[in-house]
């Protein structure tokens, strides 16, 4: 895999790493590896990073570990910074609305601070 990164990534506040601590090791090991893939790849394959409809520039990173699928929503700021919030395990075959609802709400959130 080309170690040259295009984008950064940022963890804002402490969401997305208190989601990384509770996972098992084969977990973290696929979330840092898709990670990898995202900051360093032109073109990210959908099937690990796909926008969600109907957000307001909303990205999931997915990651899937034997039967169990986990997502993590991020978004853009200034182009090529991915701005990581929070992160769940995917136990129905839709995303639960509650969780799209926190990413848009630490989105705005993480806009307002910025603009201070």
């Amino acid at each position: 895999m080309n170690n040259r990164f295009i984008r950064d990534i940022f963890y804002y506040k402490g969401y997305y790493l208190d989601f990384f601590e509770k996972l098992k090791p084969d977990v973290k090991k696929k979330l840092n590896w898709t990670l990898q893939l995202i900051a360093s790849l032109d073109r990210i394959p959908e099937k690990y990073f796909k926008h969600i409809t109907g957000s307001t520039g909303l990205f999931e990173i997915r990651v899937e570990v034997g039967s169990d699928i986990y997502r993590v929503f991020s978004f853009f700021d200034k182009g090529q910074l991915v701005v990581l919030v929070n992160g769940f395990q995917k136990k129905t075959q839709k995303t639960p609305k509650n969780e799209i609802e926190l990413a848009e709400k630490l989105k705005k959130q993480y806009s307002d601070e910025k603009d201070k």
